[in-house]
């Protein structure tokens, strides 16, 4: 103890010990899956008195399934590596791709425990972290059942509007709900999507994404424009994965009444092929660019370079690419799906619109024709999404299941 009148001396304080598990994280063969579950852990490691170990489990099939190109590259990553500066361990579990994902949460807390009960036993943590609802939350269930350790889990979109529904897999999310010691949600809209499916919103806290706003911000539109061989033809724009869900067949579909608008499109999927024909057939193909997987380093001038993003999704937690495409000061156009009225605060941001081809024209044409300033769109977001901020909720919930 310190002596009388001196100053005290330090208290030694325990660092939090987390066990975080992540099936969506990024890695060498798949840099930029999961983005987003790495900047939040990122940012929770980053604050004061945590100790962070990340699970990341890496699912492959059966001889002679696992010889697919798909799943060739997920062979050969490291079962432990340094992932810029984040130590992370990839156990493998096995999956049969489509009809075996009821068993996935069995699977990964089956090779998944092995691993945490040797590093619990030099290291005691404290509590389990769920990265995304299923297949992440029910085998942190099992996990933290075992280690006798409270656990979380958050909700970010399709966990719940797809795996929360579907009658494989609805009991096992109804059921890490209500065993959790708390809950996260990347959006008010998710929380109430948490409540219909019968989990209790009273244990739901909202856990609103981050942003880097020294990369995602306005810039030099001309700059960017040129960077992507455009000149001065309206450019909308959608990123995301091509697949239905995303709605990328309804902007196609809107092009013909919007003659002399470029549609890019970032990212790739199962439904390339048929957006390029739908194009072909529909005689827009000549304006429509399939820019493939867009890197995240390079998104911030495909957002300055695009007049409006446009994103009709079907269902979104809370869409990375729509708080992106605001902070870079492009305006959205977006489905009202998810937490859109919680980005949609005013004309300036863009319009929510109906999942039609004719809705998407009517809005597109509206926002071409009165331009918004950049800086006032960019300003709509308010401060609200800042990754720091977010490391600081999550470690505040997690210590406070803790103790």
């Amino acid at each position: 103890m310190g002596s009388g009148g001196g100053a005290a001396d330090p208290v030694f304080v325990k660092p939090l010990r987390i066990l975080s598990l992540a099936t969506l994280f990024p890695d060498a063969a798949r840099p930029n899956f999961g983005l987003f579950v790495e900047k939040s852990l990122r940012a929770l490691a980053a604050q004061s008195g945590v100790d962070l170990t990340i699970v990341a489990p890496v699912g492959l099939p059966p001889f002679p399934l696992f010889l697919h190109p798909r799943y060739r590259a997920l062979r050969t990553l490291p079962l432990v590596d340094d992932w810029r500066g984040l130590t992370v361990h990839r156990p493998r579990f096995g999956l049969i791709p489509r009809i075996g994902t009821p068993r996935n949460p069995a699977a990964i807390a089956r090779i998944v425990l092995p691993l945490v009960r040797t590093l619990h036993a030099d290291q005691p943590f404290d509590v389990v972290d769920a990265q995304f609802f299923y297949p992440d939350g029910p085998a942190a269930m099992h996990i933290a059942n075992a280690l006798a350790l409270p656990f979380s889990i958050k909700a970010r979109g399709a966990d719940i509007s797809y795996f929360g529904h579907h009658p494989a897999t609805a009991p096992q999310v109804r059921e890490a709900g209500a065993r959790a010691g708390g809950l996260l949600a990347v959006s008010h809209a998710m929380r109430n999507e948490m409540a219909d499916i019968g989990i209790d919103p009273a244990q739901v806290r909202v856990h609103y994404t981050g942003i880097d706003t020294t990369r995602f911000c306005p810039g030099d539109r001309v700059v960017a424009r040129a960077a992507l061989g455009l000149g001065s033809e309206p450019t909308i724009a959608t990123v995301g994965a091509l697949i239905p869900r995303k709605g990328q067949a309804l902007v196609i579909a809107a092009l013909p009444a919007l003659p002399g608008v470029t549609y890019l499109l970032a990212g790739a999927g199962e439904s390339e092929k048929t957006y390029r024909a739908l194009a072909a057939k529909l005689g827009v193909a000549d304006r429509v660019r399939f820019l493939g997987p867009v890197a995240n380093a390079d998104l911030p001038q495909l957002y300055r370079a695009a007049d409006i993003m446009v994103m009709p999704s079907a269902n979104e937690g809370l869409a990375n690419a729509w708080v992106e495409s605001l902070a870079c000061g492009t305006p959205i156009i977006i489905s009202a799906a998810g937490g859109a009225t919680e980005l949609i605060t005013s004309a300036t941001a863009g319009q929510i619109v109906a999942r039609s081809p004719d809705a998407i024209v009517a809005a597109v044409l509206a926002v071409l024709g009165n331009p918004r300033d950049p800086n006032a769109v960019a300003a709509t977001l308010a401060g609200r999404f800042d990754w720091d901020r977010n490391g600081r909720e999550l470690a505040e919930h997690l210590r406070g299941l803790a103790a």
